[in-house]
């Protein structure tokens, strides 16, 4: 055991050498072996051997020489290297309920191919999804003119909590439907796969880019059909022994919300409730949405130009909203909560009353209530953020595509 110990040591520090360099590297901006020094303290041979490593298993890129480039005159030139973006690539697929999405991005986080679909309302079949799932990261890879084993990473992101591999309580039928198998669906020879709670995600999303950068503690409220947190407390995630952490059926608990259904579902219904009832005038903007009829934002902007059954739903949003971040926020002691979404960019007259009414429901220090401003986009843009960082945090796991390594 000693003798192995001792003849694999120079190998594993080596190998961890190796991925210090790279990481240094990874910003994309040129360098020479004189900046790794610098940057890690390594020696110039040890560097230099390891740069040669690198470039020929595809993960940098060799320049021109500093003279060559213009930088250098005297002595001997500098070799430059750049790391190399295309060695391979990530996917970020947001399985929502009535919205599929997938995008591809290169190692530098530059998105290449975006592809999209759409579910009807009662489409919750799970060959149906599952195939809608792989159809739509398929176009996507199409798009972006990137090859299925090119990809290193894959993270989707579904409207269900979700266990360390990905898959979803068996015993709960609706989040099966919205995880059918996306785990072993996905999969690929050399490719990680990560299926992850939706709100999870866009709460990464929101801590990389978002509205909860350099926070230490803030929710993302996922507000659309059904309410769901991701929640971030001390500058990690919150996941649960199941991964049922930031699930809200308390909510069924809660006095003046009564269940976890979320604010486009309970605006929609409010407005068809009150049509149904003939409450609604017929000079109103409410009835000329369309042969869908209305939809939250429909509400709103009917609000703002002073429609008073809009106001008053708005209102009466605004209470629910209030409440459910009273919950969160007094149990966690939270910084933020960000309510996000595909309708977040329209519901800043709602996010302004909650805030007022928070000091009804709980007490100082208060936290702020913000809309995202990442809209529909927040759980597919965690899900590269996610993938980006598995690969940076362990790069020589993975084993490169042919074609990276030939360039």
């Amino acid at each position: 055991m000693t003798s192995n110990a001792v003849v694999s040591s120079p190998q594993v520090l080596r190998r961890a050498n190796a991925a210090t360099v790279l990481r240094t590297a990874w910003n994309g901006a040129p360098f020479t072996a004189s900046d790794l020094i610098a940057a890690t303290g390594l020696t110039r041979s040890t560097v230099l051997g390891l740069c040669d490593e690198l470039a020929t298993s595809g993960w940098i890129t060799e320049l021109a020489n500093a003279r060559a480039a213009g930088s250098y005159s005297k002595g001997r030139p500098a070799r430059r290297y750049a790391f190399n973006p295309t060695a391979g690539h990530v996917v970020g697929v947001d399985a929502g309920l009535h919205r599929v999405t997938a995008s591809v991005a290169d190692l530098a986080g530059a998105e290449l191919g975006t592809a999209e679909r759409t579910l009807a309302e009662d489409d919750t079949d799970r060959t149906l999804r599952r195939t809608t799932v792989l159809d739509v990261v398929e176009d996507a890879l199409d798009r972006a003119g990137v090859a299925p084993d090119e990809v290193l990473v894959t993270v989707a992101g579904v409207p269900a909590p979700t266990d360390s591999r990905g898959d979803s309580p068996a015993d709960h039928d609706f989040w099966n439907r919205m995880n059918p198998g996306l785990p072993q669906a996905l999969a690929r020879p050399g490719r990680t796969v990560v299926v992850e709670n939706d709100a999870n995600l866009a709460a990464v999303a929101e801590g990389a880019v978002g509205s909860g950068k350099h926070l230490t503690s803030f929710a993302v409220l996922l507000s659309g059909e059904r309410f769901g947190s991701g929640l971030i407390v001390d500058g990690e995630l919150l996941r649960g022994r199941t991964g049922g952490a930031g699930e809200l059926r308390l909510l069924d608990l809660v006095d003046g919300v009564g269940g976890p259904e979320g604010l486009g579902y309970v605006a929609r219904e409010m407005v068809r409730e009150a049509i149904d009832a003939g409450m609604v005038p017929a000079g109103s903007a409410l009835l000329r949405a369309g042969p869908e009829g209305p939809d939250a934002e429909h509400v709103f902007a009917a609000a703002l130009n002073g429609d008073s059954l809009a106001t008053d739903i708005v209102a009466r949003l605004a209470d629910r909203l209030a409440r459910v971040c009273a919950v969160i926020a007094t149990m966690l002691d939270l910084e933020r909560i960000v309510v996000a979404g595909a309708i977040a960019p329209a519901l800043e007259p709602v996010v302004s009353q909650a805030t007022a009414l928070l000091e009804e429901y709980t007490h100082p220090p208060f936290p702020t209530i913000v809309a995202s401003e990442l809209g529909a986009d927040a759980v597919r843009t965690g899900a590269l953020h996610r993938a980006l960082a598995l690969v940076r945090a362990n790069p020589l796991d993975f084993t490169l595509p042919a074609r990276a390594v030939a360039v």
